[in-house]
């Protein structure tokens, strides 16, 4: 049995969630997401709450069944409170700015790579070494963090590079003489 599965997810005051077949459409003050869950998984919505539960004993139901359950959770914490990733930009001379919607970034290579932001994620740059990412999907805010961090991944020698806020990163010790 899933411990996570078990969980029921209470829906908050001003979220609405629609459930229409296997599709559960949840919409908040943030914006609405929409998922389709998987046929494995029954969905039942009632008394303010959801829950999930499988639909046989199957490996692949229980298996679903959690997985179903913090993905439905994370719909309803996004479009309530929304998701936040903080990345620190460290070098001399690397630098974070604003381009209307998109972000520009000098990382030391000849250019400026510039990154567009996916439908519902926004970039802030509080400082020109920080850059904050926030949406209403949590997957999409993890992996346009993660691209961004792959443009320039921090290295173990002088620790320069793209890292995620309060990152720690192990250093190598350099060549000796």
């Amino acid at each position: 049995m899933s411990r996570i599965g078990k969980k029921p997810i209470a829906v908050p005051a001003g979220v609405t969630v629609t459930l229409e077949g296997q599709t559960i459409a949840v919409k908040g003050p943030k914006g609405q997401i929409s998922w389709t869950v998987i046929d494995d998984v029954l969905v039942k919505h009632e008394n303010g709450e959801i829950t999930l539960s499988p639909r046989d004993d199957s490996q692949r139901a229980r298996g679903m069944w959690g997985l179903s359950r913090t993905l439905v959770d994370n719909m309803v914490h996004g479009v309530t409170q929304g998701f936040e990733q903080k990345l620190e930009l460290v070098g001399v001379g690397y630098r974070a700015a604003l381009k209307g919607d998109a972000l520009s970034l000098q990382l030391g290579f000849s250019h400026d790579v510039e990154v567009a932001p996916p439908a519902g994620v926004s970039f802030v740059v509080p400082k020109q070494t920080e850059i904050t990412i926030s949406g209403i999907d949590k997957q999409a805010v993890g992996e346009i963090a993660a691209k961004i961090r792959r443009i320039r991944p921090p290295e173990p020698y002088k620790g320069k590079g793209v890292r995620y806020a309060g990152e720690k990163v192990r250093r190598k010790e350099g060549k000796k003489k």
